[in-house]
């Protein structure tokens, strides 16, 4: 198998290319480094492009692997012909492979087995023979044996049967057809096990949709129903068409006295041996890929969310809302030190709220505070209610902003924000976090395990390795694309950083604490364990602000340093006036190409170079859209149909988004409602985090849903 061919042919791009980024992953290289900093060698690969390529590799050597262990298996047993090598090597999946290793993997003891035991296989080759002249019971009688217990003519035609019926659920052939015909033509039903009985399924009481035609979304919830014993699935298949194939491979001869038996022979073997696993087949197959769909969306949504920019420069005040126990409070400075917690009742059962306004107005002029940051959480519509009034009545100038608290509860009972919070407790670790959510989206977002932040759809339900996987590389993509301070970044942030592991990111902080601030780049050489391939793997992505050299603060990495000085003085500039950056120095160069000959760089890399110098450390969340902050609330009374608002897009997800529109319960906007062109998915028009103007269709407040439109507007 040649595996570099097959991703070539199946990502539309050059062999080469493919082969050049597995010896590089071999090498030891991580995806972002290869990305940034090998450009020339694979030819400018997206991230993306080079994502799909390390996980089909990882799928094909994995099936290679497999094809191997099959192989050997089967010539162990002395029945390795060039045919089966063959198939076998040209396998395209697993389930093929174990379709051709199926007659030849270990059973457990099956009713064929029992039969080939008791001396029936002559019976099943003469009936297969299909030549008889006389009853089939007239042959069959001679193999009854009270011994073996073969009583009657029926019991040894029965056990040759049971031989030939495990042939045919054997054949990899058949196997394929039964299961792509059931594909293309099957019909999934879904039935409700108690009709009367209320749930969020109710739509799948009666449901049937064909298996080529299920959307993702459809799967996973028939597949919770399921799993909660709420519905009943199953798979009807078009067994006439399967019955006739089988008969049409199986019967060859006309003949009066075995045709019938082979007939029932077909149907038994189909029913009792094909048709359960096929079907299992058939809904993994469903099931892994909504899976693989639901976790690309989840992975594009949390891209936007942890990309969106930062509010830098506020004092922030974190509200973590809550009826009982009181609403959480911490106050944030600039840079994220946690300055003060309090606790308020303004909520039920208490309702404190003029001792609450109080003690929030305190501490607004105390620690000039300029942004509130509310969890959407149980109690966020009253918390946010009091906030307005407060805003209306002070006079000093504070905005709000409603924060999406999922995983802020995982976060603060962690060990991470024990270790970081020894004396807080878990609610005013959450307000904390809250807080600085807005602060540094990524900084704190990258604490929380990804498939706790809830910008995905039946999270719970997927295979957990493959999605943790999944998003644990998109965080470490987006936080290897903004860049990490080295003297501020936390070892939750670090450990995603190109070749660095946790032990590693941990080093790090420890050197830091105990030898101060990095000064330089070449410093991280005497973390203990970070030798020089990790190293050459983090040293670009990690910046030092103010270092003595200034290169040292940019994305540009040590190894092009030489190239960089070099280009900086050809180009008539200092490298002292790197720190307010060299406006215009891109347009300046004629022909890239040779001067990076000149400078023994590519001339991609030079074009990075050149891009660095103009903006050194340029974050790319500015080009993201700012979340909105509100100084007064709507509620959903206050909504009627055709009003136009403004909103952030929540979460995305296959049939729509939710856009909060600044009452407590987000709005949806349907797929069909998201543009006049036809678009297959709601990502083609909207990410998270975007700010979109939407008009109200309709308000259900009993049922708590609001419907938006995106067109007309």
């Amino acid at each position: 198998m040649d595996i570099a061919k097959i991703i070539a042919s199946e990502l539309n791009i050059r062999t080469t290319q493919v082969e050049t980024v597995i010896k590089l992953i071999d090498e030891g290289n991580t995806i972002p480094f290869i990305a940034r900093y090998r450009k020339e060698m694979h030819g400018g690969l997206s991230d993306e492009v080079l994502r799909d390529l390390d996980e089909r590799l990882t799928y094909l050597k994995n099936l290679q692997e497999r094809k191997d262990t099959v192989l050997s298996s089967i010539e162990e047993q002395g029945k390795l012909t060039e045919e089966l090598k063959k198939a076998i090597d040209e396998a395209q999946t697993l389930v093929a492979v174990e379709d051709l290793y199926r007659p030849y993997k270990q059973k457990r003891r099956t009713r064929a087995m029992i039969a080939r035991e008791k001396g029936l296989e002559p019976l099943a080759a003469y009936l297969m023979l299909q030549r008889a002249d006389h009853p089939l019971e007239e042959e069959a009688a001679k193999y009854i044996d009270a011994e073996k217990e073969i009583a009657t003519a029926e019991d040894a035609i029965a056990g040759a049967k049971d031989i030939i019926a495990e042939e045919i659920s054997d054949n990899a052939q058949y196997r394929t057809y039964i299961r792509n015909i059931s594909f293309k033509e099957g019909v999934l039903t879904s039935e409700a096990k108690d009709k009367e009985a209320e749930s969020v399924y109710e739509m799948y009481y009666e449901f049937r949709e064909n298996v080529s035609k299920m959307s993702g979304y459809r799967t996973l919830a028939i597949n919770r129903g399921e799993k909660e014993k709420i519905l009943s699935i199953k798979i009807e298949t078009p067994e006439d068409k399967i019955l006739s194939y089988l008969e049409k491979n199986i019967i060859t001869e006309d003949n009066r006295y075995t045709t019938p038996y082979l007939k029932e022979t077909c149907e038994d073997a189909y029913r009792r041996l094909i048709k359960d696993s096929v079907e299992r087949d058939i809904r993994n197959e469903l099931t892994e890929t909504a899976e693989d769909g639901a976790i690309d969306v989840f992975g594009k949504n949390l891209n936007q969310l942890l990309m969106q920019p930062p509010i830098a420069g506020k004092v922030v005040l974190g509200w973590d809302p809550a009826f009982r126990t009181g609403c959480k409070l911490a106050v944030v400075d600039e840079t994220g030190k946690v300055l003060d917690t309090k606790v308020i009742y303004p909520t039920a059962p208490q309702n404190k709220v003029k001792e609450a306004k109080q003690d929030v107005e305190a501490l607004i002029k105390k620690y000039g505070i300029s942004l509130i940051s509310v969890g959407n959480g149980t109690a966020s519509r009253e918390s946010e209610q009091i906030i307005t009034e407060m805003i209306r009545e002070i006079k000093e100038p504070v905005q709000y902003v409603i924060t999406n608290e999922a995983g802020a509860s995982v976060y603060s009972a962690s060990k991470l924000a024990t270790e970081e919070f020894p004396n807080f407790d878990v609610g005013q670790r959450s307000a904390a976090s809250i807080a600085r959510r807005v602060q540094d989206p990524l900084a704190e977002l990258v604490k929380i395990d990804p498939r706790s932040i809830g910008v995905g759809q039946y999270q719970h339900d997927m295979n957990q390795k493959k999605l943790g996987d999944a998003l644990g590389a998109v965080v470490e993509d987006c936080v290897n694309r903004v860049g990490v301070d080295l003297n501020t970044a936390s070892a939750s942030l670090l450990e995603y950083v190109s070749g660095i592991s946790k032990t590693l990111a941990k080093n790090i902080v420890t050197y830091r604490e105990e030898n101060g601030v990095f000064k330089s780049r070449k410093e991280l050489m005497k973390v203990p364990k970070l030798g020089p391939k990790a190293f050459e793997q983090c040293a670009g992505f990690l910046r030092i602000m103010n270092a003595k050299n200034p290169l040292d603060g940019t994305s540009v990495h040590p190894e092009s340093y030489d190239a960089a000085v070099k280009l900086i003085e050809k180009l008539g500039h200092s490298i002292n006036e790197l720190s307010g950056g060299m406006s215009g120095i891109t347009k300046s160069v004629k022909d890239t190409k040779a001067l990076a000959a000149e400078l023994n760089i590519g001339e991609m890399t030079l074009k990075d170079i050149l891009k660095e110098l103009e903006k050194p450390g340029r974050d790319p969340r500015a080009d993201m859209p700012l979340p909105i902050l509100r100084s007064d609330v709507l509620a959903m009374e206050d909504l009627s149909e055709g009003m136009v608002l403004k909103g952030t897009v929540r979460n995305v997800i296959d049939f729509g988004a939710f856009v909060d529109i600044g009452v407590h319960q987000d709005g949806l906007v349907h797929i069909s409602q998201m543009s006049d062109r036809f678009i297959k998915h709601p990502l083609e028009v909207v990410s998270v985090g975007d700010v979109v103007e939407v008009k109200v269709l309709s308000v259900d407040i009993a049922k708590k849903r609001i419907s938006l439109t995106m067109k007309g507007i």
